[in-house]
């Protein structure tokens, strides 16, 4: 199977969108005005490559699909994890939010806020450390800057999602030392569909917090005249509603108050695609509406003196806002999202491809509390992006990309803990791969420039990093392989990072940022060993890293649940491990058993906050009269290394069942599938997450689905 993934990246204007092309061009900074030739070459290219279509009688009429990774490797030749979920699994492992999505993957937990916001935690690392990606395009909303802000990625709607690190993870970010999640999606198309017109229809519903979704997708082709290509367009939705979800058993309450959700995701696109390949445009709304469990308005008045709060118990006073009010707040979410993707492959000699992805996003979210907007955010992003792939010089293959960004993001109202600010940024990165005999070598580099402009205190801050990344695979017998990475990466600090200040009740912390923050500086070691043919396969991953100047939020004080955050920098190493051992007992039947655990500490031996737990389980997967079926048992320990004023998370063990059947009928292909997590209703806290108490995971949930693809 190849490795596929498109090279994407997203975009925000400030202005409103023109042509393709000069929404491309206002993107550049000065100093990345080459891009804008490349741009102007991949809008023209229809033209040109219609010309060098139309003369030969031989040429297919269909485009072959373009989504291929930069390295065009297969999953096994990379040096470092790729872990991918096709379209089958993730049936049966698709939930609202990303991160409960792929939480039950090995060394992925899910930072877990309600049921409306959710981020893959990996490795222990979170936020801007992981990076979420739209078909190769960077995700510009807010979920970086708190875990209550949801991810713009609607899981109903995905084909595929690959977990990717080492050196294919420098093509995006040099700070997402966990991984880059990329979220391959079809709202662009790049092939010409067989039957000229194909779509899909799904409909699910849930228990436990009484849920329903639809969605449908539809793809259609009219070819030009003159064999100049074919122009293909596409739409696809999904709806979902969702109330307050029940826990498991011992939990007073039953439900989380404030746990519903409810939204709605479409998007049309329109492709121009030819036999050298294709450029094409779409637009994604989507809106969301969601409560924030846990929201403390206890708080309110609250303020830091120096290291330590000041609250209404510190003076026998109550600071608390006369009439504050008891409701649970809402989030009421908006993102609209232009896409431009296109490749152009053999334009020159000694050019392989060219790629360009850009994009424009306007999100706001707004913060209701008793029917009134109490806090907004506002983040309008845009990136553009350009790669040259070339042809083998000397047996190495590789990549050569450019990248910038610019990012406005404000926070306005009662929760205004951070300040408006401008980030901009630009890149140059450099994936190269060369094959001899049984090994396969991949190297990486990325050069990484941004600007931070605080608007209100008039503060700038200016930060470099470069990385570099190399990796090896040798497969020593048919059947085994051995991989090793080396990197050495550089993360600037976040906005957010240098210039929080204020309370965020969402969180129950009063947030002070440090404007003096350096660049972080890691040297990471991963090993894999794997065995990937026979009746028993398997696979072992072990990771370190070590982080000079590891920024995190480290608490100085706490009052009746508030805590007092301060960002600053420390040493840091990240240990831990990933495996996974199946054996296939008949045809019908085999046995899986899987676990992962990482070790966070700072150089003093003091722990750091909100690490997952170490787990390990047993999956069964049969084929019984036409259903696969499987049957799952998660059993996560204690987490009792905890940093200062973080409360130990009890274990917890998770009974999940699913089965699923598909069959035709009327040339139609349909897919039933069924469902059933946490069958014990075990009550069960997520020690990733800030409001671990106030919203436990969900109890007994069972969710039937229907799916027909014509």
């Amino acid at each position: 199977m190849i490795h596929r993934f498109s090279v994407s990246s997203s975009s925000v204007f400030r202005h409103s969108p023109k042509s393709a092309l000069m929404l491309a061009i206002d993107a550049l900074q000065p100093a990345g005005r080459g891009l804008a030739l490349g741009a102007g070459l991949l809008v023209c290219a229809p033209m040109a490559m219609a010309q060098a279509e139309a003369a030969p009688a031989a040429q297919d009429a269909s485009l072959a699909e373009v989504t291929v990774s930069a390295t065009g490797m297969a999953a096994g030749d990379m040096a470092t994890p790729v872990q991918m979920l096709d379209d089958k699994e993730l049936r049966l492992r698709r939930a609202a939010t990303l991160g409960e999505t792929l939480a039950a993957e090995p060394g992925i937990n899910a930072s877990h806020f309600g049921a409306g916001a959710s981020r893959p935690v990996i490795r222990g690392m979170d936020g801007a450390r992981v990076s979420v990606l739209s078909d190769g395009s960077e995700l510009l909303d807010a979920s970086t800057v708190s875990p209550d802000h949801a991810v713009t990625s609607e899981p109903m709607l995905a084909t595929q999602m690959e977990i990717l690190r080492g050196p294919s993870a420098l093509l995006y970010s040099a700070g997402a030392m966990g991984g880059v999640v990329n979220v391959l999606d079809g709202k662009i198309p790049t092939t010409v569909p067989d039957k000229g017109v194909e779509g899909s229809v799904e409909a699910q519903a849930g228990t436990a917090a009484g849920m329903s979704a639809g969605a449908f997708s539809l793809t259609g082709a009219t070819p030009l005249k003159n064999d100049n290509g074919t122009l293909v367009l596409h739409a696809e939705g999904v709806a979902r509603n969702a109330g307050d979800y029940r826990v498991g058993s011992g939990w007073g309450q039953g439900k989380v108050p404030g746990s519903f959700s409810r939204g709605n995701t479409g998007s049309v696109g329109l492709s121009w695609v030819g036999n050298s390949g294709y450029l094409g445009l779409a637009y994604t709304r989507q809106t969301a509406y969601y409560g924030l469990p846990g929201h403390q308005h206890s708080f309110e008045g609250c303020h830091a003196h120096g290291d330590h709060l000041h609250c209404g118990g510190d003076d026998g006073h109550d600071h608390s806002a006369p009439g504050a009010s008891t409701s649970v707040p809402v989030v009421d979410l908006t993102s609209e999202r232009w896409d431009l993707r296109g490749e152009w492959r053999n334009p020159a000699a000694g050019i392989a491809a060219l790629r360009l992805r850009g994009g424009w996003t306007n999100y706001r979210h707004d913060e209701i509390e008793d029917g009134a907007v109490s806090t907004q955010f506002r983040n309008r992003a845009h990136d553009l992006r350009l790669e040259l792939e070339h042809q083998p010089i000397a047996g190495w293959r590789g990549t050569l990309g450019l990248q910038t960004l610019n990012r406005r993001f404000s926070a306005t109202g009662e929760e205004a803990y951070v300040q408006p600010t401008e980030t901009q940024r630009q890149s140059l990165y450099l994936l190269e791969e060369y094959r001899w005999q049984d090994w396969s070598l991949q190297a990486a580099m990325r050069h990484d420039r941004q600007r931070i402009d605080a608007e209100q205190s008039d503060e700038r801050r200016n930060h470099s990093a470069t990385s570099f990344s190399l990796g090896t695979v040798w497969k020593f017998q048919p059947g085994y392989s051995a991989t090793a990475s080396v990197t050495s990466g550089g993360r600037m600090p976040t906005a957010e990072e240098l210039f929080a200040h204020g309370l965020h009740m969402a969180t129950a912390t009063y947030e002070l940022g440090n404007p003096n923050l350096k660049r972080e500086r890691s040297q990471a070691l991963d090993l894999g060993l794997a065995k990937t043919a026979g009746d028993t396969t398997w696979k072992l991953n072990a990771y370190h890293y070590r982080i000079k100047g590891y920024i995190y939020g480290a608490t100085l004080d706490e009052d009746e649940g508030l805590q007092l955050l301060q960002y600053t920098q420390g040493n840091a190493r990240f240990t831990g491990w990933e495996a996974q051992l199946s054996q296939r007992l008949s045809r019908e039947l085999s046995l899986t058993v899987f676990g992962d655990g990482v070790r966070a500490r700072l150089d003093d031996g003091s722990a750091l906050p909100r690490i997952p737990a170490l787990r390990a389980g047993l999956r069964v997967n049969a084929r019984l009269a036409g259903w696969d079926t499987m049957a799952e048992w998660t059993q996560v320990l204690r987490q009792n290394r905890t940093a200062n004023f973080e409360t130990e998370t009890p274990g917890y063990g998770m009974l999940n069942l699913g089965a699923s059947y598909q069959w035709r009928s009327g040339g139609n292909q349909w897919q039933f599938y069924v469902k059933g997590q946490n069958l014990t209703n075990r009550l069960a806290y997520a020690a990733t997450s800030f409001i671990k108490t106030a919203a436990p995971l969900t109890g007994r949930n069972l969710v039937v689905g229907l799916r027909m693809d014509f």
